[in-house]
Order: structure tokens, then sequence, then C-alpha cells
């Protein structure tokens, strides 16, 4: 908590949108953490919500294109040579290679809530030649429904928001990636029946 704490009541606004460009790019920092003791101050009124909310939102896709971009212009040989320093080995990268063939779309939203993959994610797309304006779609939506979520919920959790941390150290990535999976797969199945309704 006291890292967090300092962080932003120093830096308050900026200090979220920096350390979330950080975070998103590979730098190993508990982005879900931040985001919900965020919320907590939020609670606390020491924060506004919408400028909370904006920041982290800018913030998260600032770092996701950075990762998008680093991909495609220095590609696989760059992940391979400096990915380990920022804790992305070979075999997360091929893990995220497979999930990204199978899901596409979906993945790139999804990515972000499961803990170490989400700037993989971006990478993998760059190095994929994946269409800048398709990824962007699906990234920023991801960006807005994850930062929004994680306040929120520290908002909601008001003075218990440090179970969050408990609970995102026990559970694992591969738990986090199959609930992603299915709320977003039940979003997107919704809105084509609407569609053909």
């Amino acid at each position: 908590m006291a890292e967090w704490e300092y962080i932003i009541t120093n830096y308050s606004y900026m200090g979220l949108f920096f350390i979330l460009i950080l975070g998103i790019v590979g730098l190993p920092i508990p982005d879900e953490v931040l985001l919900t003791f965020v919320g907590y101050y939020i609670f606390l009124e020491k924060m506004d919500f919408w400028p909370s909310i904006g920041c982290a939102i800018i913030g998260s896709i600032v770092g996701i294109s950075i990762s998008y971009l680093i991909g495609k212009y220095l590609g696989s040989a760059f992940l391979k040579k400096y990915g380990p320093k920022f804790f992305i080995t070979e075999k997360k990268t091929d893990w995220v290679q497979a999930k990204f063939n199978n899901y596409g779309p979906l993945f790139l939203i999804s990515g972000y809530f499961i803990p170490g993959v989400r700037h993989v994610t971006a990478y993998v797309a760059g190095m994929s030649t994946y269409h800048f304006g398709k990824f962007a779609c699906f990234a920023y939506i991801g960006a807005v429904v994850w930062a929004s979520t994680f306040i929120f919920l520290g908002h909601y959790l008001g003075g218990k928001w440090t179970e969050v941390e408990v609970f995102f150290s026990h559970t694992t990535r591969y738990v986090w990636g199959f609930i992603a999976l299915i709320a977003i797969s039940a979003i997107f199945i919704r809105l084509k029946k609407k569609k053909s309704i």
C-alpha cells in the first residue's frame, strides 16, 4: 500500500498515467492493485472519479499502443534478447501466440484481465502484422473495460480494497483467462443475438 500511496499522493493523475504506461509495456507492476487503490482513493474523496478513469484509460491505451509498435517494428528478435528482463519469456510468448491465433479480437480484450499477458498480446499482434486499426478497435475497448472495472472495484470495496491484492496472488493467469474469455464471449453472443432480432 505504501508505494501506491506515495505515487498517487505525490504525482496524482500523472503518476497513474505514467505507471500504467510502464506496466502495460512490460515492467512488473501490479496494475490491477494500483487501479483498485485509485478506486479506494476515490472512495475516500482524495481523487475525482472522471479524471482518474480518463488518465487510467489513456495510460492503458498509450502503453498497449507502444507494445504493438515494438512488436511490429522490432519483432521477435528484440523480444528474445530483452524480453526475459521484463519477464517476457519465449514460453509465454508462444502461449499468447496460440491463444491470439485462436481467438484474435476476443483475446485483445480479455488479455487485459490476465496478469503478465496483456502487454505480450500487443507484442504478438504487432509481430503478426495485425492491422493497427483492427488492433486499436479491440485493444482500446479492452483498456476501457479493464481500467474501469478495477477502479469501480476499489471504490465498491472501500477500505477492503487490499483483498484484491491477496486474491491476485492466489489466482493463476489460466483461471483469469478462462473467466475473461467466458465473459467476453457471452457479450459477443448477446450482441449477435440482438443484431439478428
